[in-house]
Order: structure tokens, then C-alpha cells, then sequence
């Protein structure tokens, strides 16, 4: 039986197709079928090639709009209880992040909000912020744990995550962060800790919950060797390791997590040129979170000309928690990603669909070409460049994801 078939046509195409350049097709076209692109290009190819046939059940004009790969938004914090506006205050009155956490106030916080919260209050408050960017193109996101710290807490985020990719029309990929924080019942003994977290990926594993594994290692996180023990217990069940690496101190984090393959290493504020290198070899995505830098006041910026000059792909993603980031935009990172950090309007594009993708180890969106999945936002703007540009309000008339109008 043949697939019917949806014609977009009368756009203007930002492809990402290739290594470089924005890759524009004007009066372009996009046949989909299913949850998958059949054909991207001109109008007139299309007519020509006899493709636009009797299997197009279905014609939509976009009017010359913009269209760009859907949005990825490759780490976010996204499912959590409570908030923490009065440590914004406090950082605002001279308080370090690491004094506040010291504290007792940072993750430890949130932890306790969100041990406290039910499933389907954490599923509520996760939802509003996921529709929040997702009506702003994004058609994928990673969303981590990390804010249970115990067994049955951690699980039951990560189910929420999966929810979240099952009721709203949002790809998901979860990734199990246990070794985010010492909880207080561990106080003293990290060790003890980063045992019970290794003891609970077979069961995430197993119950379908994870897709990769993340650790925060710094001087307010966990050590190498305790990383390394969290990422020992993940390559024995097969799953990819990512790592919170260098943003606050350099631990050589970037390098432990190369010698793992790393799908990406995070935030890279403190990356040392061992570190670039050992990304570069290992094929690591660096994703660039110039949110937290902007939020946290640091004055410390990622080494972008060093990972641009070694070829170590640069994604951009949001970061959002409740912490050190909580905004509701991954477009905003785009202009953040230029203006703080000097990405290109078109690296910060790519880094927030190709390269985001790439992060979370998905080949098959990302980029508007045929055989890939149908995920792709429609725009009121003249040129990509604008999406980078522009910051507050959205332009995003459009958004299909999966081969399906949000």
C-alpha cells in the first residue's frame, strides 16, 4: 500500500544538508509520508521528477515562510519540584554558587521539592515548561534526573520523562544522572553513594527508563575516579556516557569522558587543551551552555576557537533547571551562544539541530533531507541568521514533529 503523502511547499529551506553553509532552497518543498521526509527541493524539480502525484492526499502552502530542521535541545533539567528564586537573590547579594550549595541550598534543594512532589504534579509542571519550547520549534529534547538522588525518586523522573515523550508530541531521550549530588543520607560517604547509584542503572535498564548516563564531576560534584566508576557501570550494560565537565574547576573531566567515547561533554568553561584534544580524537560533542553562564554572572567562557580549530562539534543546548538556568528558550541560547561565546548565527543553528542531535547519538533528524524523520519548524523570518538575531517574542508560526502538525 502506498503512503500518502503531505506536500509543504511555497517555503524557503534552511536544509543543514552538508558540512557547512545554511544549505537554502528557495521556493522549496518538503513531501512527507508517515513520520518521515520523501522528498526535499525546489517546487519545480518536484513537478518535473513526476513525484507530486496522485499519493498527495493533502497540500499545505507555506506562503515563502522560512523552514528550518526542528529544533534539539540536547540538556535540560527538565523535571523537578519547587524553584529557586530566593538563591538568585542570594547570588545577586555576593553568594557563590558553591557557597549556596555548601549550604545546603542548590541541587540538595530541589531534591527535596521534588521528593516531596507527586508523579503527576512533577509530570504537570514538567509538561508546561516542555509546551513552553516546544511551541518555540523544538521537536526534541534530552531530559536528565538527577533530582531524586535515591532510588525510587530517580525512577520515578525518569518515568516521567518517558510520559512526557508519550502524551506531547516531543521526542525524548533520558538520561540518568544520579551522580548529580550527595544526598544528605550519604552525607560523608560519596563512595557509598556512587555504589548505590552504579547498583541502580541494571533496573532503569531494564524497565526501559534510560538512554544514557551522566555525571556532574567538579569540586562540588563527584572525582574523576568516582566518575569513573559510574561510567564503568554504564559501558557494562551498553549504554553511552555524557559528563558536567570543567564548569567550575578543570578535573580532566573531558578527558576521563573521552576515554569512554562520550556521546558530549557539558558546559567546558574551565577546558584544558588536553581536554579539547582528547574530545577531538574521541569524536565528543561539546554542548555549550551559555545560559548558565550568563544566569551564574561567570566571567569564564568555553574555549570555542580551541574546540573550533580542533573540529570538536559544537552543539547548544539550554540547560534548563531550576539553579543555574531557568529559562523557557532555546532561541535565546542561540543569541547567547553568539553574543557571550562567538559562535557563527550558523553554528549556533546547526549546534541547535544537527550537532544537538549528534549529542544524543541520533543520526536521523536534524537536518531536512529525504529518509530522515519529518520534525521541522516553520518561521516568520526572511533568513536563519534572523533566528540568532532577534531575542524575546516568537516567531515560530509552524511546528511538525514526527510527520504531524503540533
Amino acid at each position: 500500500m502506498t503512503t500518502p503523502l503531505h506536500l509543504w511547499r511555497n517555503a524557503r529551506l534552511v536544509t543543514l544538508d552538508g558540512p557547512r553553509g545554511w544549505g537554502l532552497v528557495e521556493g522549496g518543498a518538503l513531501l512527507v509520508g508517515g513520520d518521515r521526509l520523501h522528498w526535499v527541493g525546489p517546487m519545480a524539480e518536484l513537478n518535473r521528477s513526476g513525484s507530486a502525484g496522485p499519493d498527495i492526499v493533502a497540500e499545505h502552502d507555506l506562503g515563502g515562510a522560512l523552514v528550518t530542521p526542528g529544533l534539539v535541545d540536547c540538556h535540560t533539567h527538565l523535571v523537578y519540584g519547587g524553584q529557586r528564586a530566593q538563591e538568585f537573590e542570594a547570588r545577586l547579594n555576593g553568594a557563590s554558587y558553591e557557597d549556596i550549595a555548601k549550604a545546603g541550598g542548590g541541587i540538595r534543594s530541589t531534591m527535596a521539592a521534588t521528593r516531596a512532589a507527586s508523579g503527576d504534579e512533577l509530570f504537570a509542571s514538567a509538561a508546561q515548561r516542555a509546551r513552553g519550547f516546544m511551541a518555540e520549534g523544538v521537536t526534541t529534547m534530552e531530559i536528565k534526573s538527577g533530582y531524586g538522588l535515591n532510588e525510587a525518586d530517580e525512577a520515578r523522573c525518569l518515568t516521567v520523562a518517558r510520559r512526557l515523550g508519550r502524551e506531547l508530541s516531543l521526542g525524548v531521550r533520558t538520561t540518568s544522572l544520579g551522580a548529580h549530588a550527595l544526598p544528605p543520607e550519604f552525607e560523608g560517604r560519596p563512595d557509598d553513594y556512587i555504589a548505590a547509584v552504579c547498583r541502580w542503572l541494571p533496573a532503569q535498564q531494564a524497565a526501559g527508563l534510560v538512554d544514557a548516563v551522566d555525571a556532574f564531576c567538579d569540586r562540588i560534584g563527584f572525582t574523576p575516579a568516582q566518575t569513573r566508576r559510574v561510567f564503568e557501570a554504564a559501558q557494562a550494560l551498553g549504554l553511552p556516557v555524557k559528563l558536567h565537565a570543567e564548569q567550575l574547576s578543570d578535573q580532566q573531566g573531558a578527558v576521563l569522558a573521552a576515554e569512554f567515547k562520550a556521546l558530549s561533554c557539558d558546559h567546558l568553561e574551565h577546558l584544558s587543551p588536553a581536554g579539547v584534544q582528547a574530545m577531538a580524537a574521541a569524536g565528543t560533542v561539546a554542548v555549550l551552555l551559555p545560559g548558565a553562564c550568563y544566569f551564574l554572572r561567570d566571567t569564564t567562557l568555553p574555549p570555542v576557537q580551541a574546540l573550533r580549530d580542533a573540529g570538536v562539534p559544537m552543539a547548544v543546548a539550554s540547560d534548563h533547571n531550576p539553579g543555574s538556568c531557568p529559562t523557557g528558550s532555546l532561541r535565546l541560547m542561540l543569541n547567547m551562544a553568539c553574543t557571550l561565546f562567538r559562535l557563527t548565527p550558523e553554528e549556533a543553528l546547526r549546534g541547535a539541530t544537527t550537532v544537538g542531535a549528534l549529542a544524543l547519538g541520533l543520526h536521523d533528524r536534524g537536518v531536512l533531507r529525504a529518509g530522515l524523520r519529518a520534525d521541522f519548524a516553520v518561521w516568520d523570518l526572511s533568513h536563519p541568521s534572523e533566528l540568532a538575531y532577534g531575542f524575546g517574542g516568537n516567531p515560530c508560526r509552524r511546528v511538525v514533529a514526527g510527520g504531524v502538525e503540533r
